[in-house]
């Protein structure tokens, strides 16, 4: 219906084993953070195989990268066609799966990305 989708971000990726920090805004999470705000808990060490699986099956996912050790996904919602990047790193040094998920344009979210993240986790189980 609608298509607020904004632009992909640039700083996306792994850099230095870290993950992109959250804008400050609260419609992001990440495992790497250390405000309350966005902190989440990492996912267990699974393989990016098993994420991919779980994401795939998900509605509104587009694969956008993956590797090895990183797996890249954008989310849609369907009404207004906001897209969330969610991006997921192995992290061997941590025994973990670390997880970032962005929305890309506004400020709240209403909880959607620490709820996706979540259900992601539960599904990992």
């Amino acid at each position: 219906m609608f298509n607020f989708s904004g632009e992909r971000p640039s700083n996306l990726g792994v850099k230095d084993g870290k993950l992109a920090a959250c804008p400050g805004t609260p419609n992001c999470v990440n495992s790497q953070a250390t405000d309350a705000q966005a902190k989440i808990d990492a996912l267990p060490a699974v393989s990016i195989a098993e994420i991919k699986g779980v994401v795939e099956g998900m509605e509104g996912t587009t694969i956008v990268e993956e590797t090895g050790d990183y797996l890249y996904a954008e989310f849609k919602s369907k009404l207004m066609g906001y897209v969330d990047d969610v991006e997921f790193y192995r992290d061997e040094a941590n025994n973990s799966v670390q997880v970032r998920s962005a929305s890309r344009l506004g400020k709240s979210d209403l909880g959607v990305n620490r709820k996706r993240v979540e259900e992601i986790r539960s599904k990992l189980k």
